[in-house]
């Protein structure tokens, strides 16, 4: 028989409607049988004849879904410190991208880079993310540009989850920026839908991403690679509305992608499309933060059309070197106006949404038991504070 736990004495925060708030219950049990939930309810209220399961008094603390990072670029090489110096004395992203830094020098960084010290870097970085109570990590290519690179990348995220007690998801972004010197078409073309094939081949794609930029990829461009995708029967999702409005969240939405991530240029004209499309909008308030960024996502528009918000931590060397989920629900909070409900929701329910997800995100019968124990006695806590880490206790597949 599978591995059986009782969690007694506990506050749930079961995430599992939108319209009531955290699902909260107090004086509270859940029973877990193997990898999933079985039981959840009263203390009064634990079922008769359990048999002998493992017990964990939990001492009146707050048992939440795991955490789930949506959008990371979490195996790189190299880092842009030096870039960070250099915004700090007047140049803009989109000037240091066009001088080759940016996206470029760590496509550099990366290539030269052998996989052993790519994997062991990026395990540190999940290192952080699971010690903060995160049990899933969405992880992009995008640093390769050619075909080997983008493939090793992948491979190299794949093995994080052997190595780790994580779940892991891909999104091939090979679209992620012009090669040094290239053509946008033919490199579309020639090497990035190439490149997609040949990692799908490999089982190395859960999805498919890009970068719809005027320093990156078009919408005609981008629909050419969203086309193929479409043709593997991959999903789509996609970097839009960062840093102007050229209709990238149009087009995610006409290929019902998953979600467009970023969008604080995305007007009330996309949002009706992704609502329409049932696209979720991952919001990267590290990234905001990082470049200065004045133009906020429309929030009030995303409530007023249903569009779920997922937050995610965008960790990536250059615009959002943040290594901590926790902070960037506090920055959404601060930045962008959600309420603490609304960044544990898009910590758990509508990060899994994102990811095209129906297993995991909130506590209920049936769905995995992957859950987090904090030393907190309000859930608005884990949005309240940064810089501290209230985790008690993870439990990932029912192991704690």
């Amino acid at each position: 028989m599978p591995n059986r736990l009782l969690i007694k004495n506990v506050s749930i925060a079961k995430m599992d409607e939108p319209d009531d708030g955290y699902g909260l219950m107090t004086h509270a049990a859940l029973l877990i049988q193997g990898d999933k939930i079985e039981w959840l309810g009263s203390v009064s209220d634990i079922p008769a004849g359990l048999g002998d399961p493992e017990e964990l008094d939990a001492c009146g603390r707050l048992l939440t879904p795991a955490l789930i990072d949506c959008h990371t670029h979490i195996v790189h090489g190299g880092n842009r410190a030096r870039e960070f110096e250099m915004r700090l004395e007047g140049a803009s992203y989109e000037e240091i991208a066009r001088a080759g830094g940016g996206i470029i020098s760590t496509v550099t960084a990366t290539r030269e880079t052998d996989e052993a010290a790519l994997l062991q870097d990026a395990l540190k970085r999940a290192d952080s993310l699971i010690a903060e109570g995160v049990s899933l990590i969405e992880i992009k290519s995008g640093y390769g540009l050619d075909v080997e690179t983008e493939l090793k990348m992948l491979r190299i995220a794949r093995a994080i989850e052997r190595q780790r007690s994580v779940r892991v998801v891909t999104s091939f972004l090979g679209a992620h920026a012009v090669p040094k010197g290239a053509d946008a078409d033919f490199y579309i073309d020639k090497v990035c839908i190439p490149a997609l094939e040949a990692a799908h081949k490999e089982g190395l794609v859960d999805a498919v991403d890009g970068f719809c930029e005027g320093i990156a990829f078009d919408t005609v461009q981008m629909g050419r690679l969203f086309e193929r995708a479409r043709q593997l029967d991959i999903p789509v999702k996609l970097h839009a509305e960062q840093l102007s409005n050229i209709g990238g969240t149009k087009l995610a939405a006409s290929y019902n992608a998953l979600s467009v991530d970023h969008v604080e240029y995305a007007d009330k004209t996309d949002i009706a499309a992704m609502a329409k499309a049932g696209s979720v909008a991952v919001l990267l308030p590290g990234a905001f933060y990082t470049l200065h960024e004045t133009q906020k996502p429309l929030v009030e528009a995303f409530r007023s059309e249903s569009v779920p918000m997922a937050v995610a931590t965008d960790w990536n060397p250059g615009s959002s070197p943040m290594g901590s989920l926790l902070l960037a629900m506090n920055m959404s909070c601060t930045l962008f106006g959600l309420t603490p409900v609304e960044a544990l929701a898009g910590t758990t329910r509508n990060a899994a949404r994102a990811l095209g997800l129906k297993d995991c995100g909130i506590i209920a019968p049936g769905k995995r038991a992957d859950l987090a124990i904090w030393d907190v006695v309000e859930p608005a806590e884990l949005s309240y504070r940064f810089g501290v880490n209230p985790l008690h206790r993870r439990i990932f597949g029912g192991r704690l």
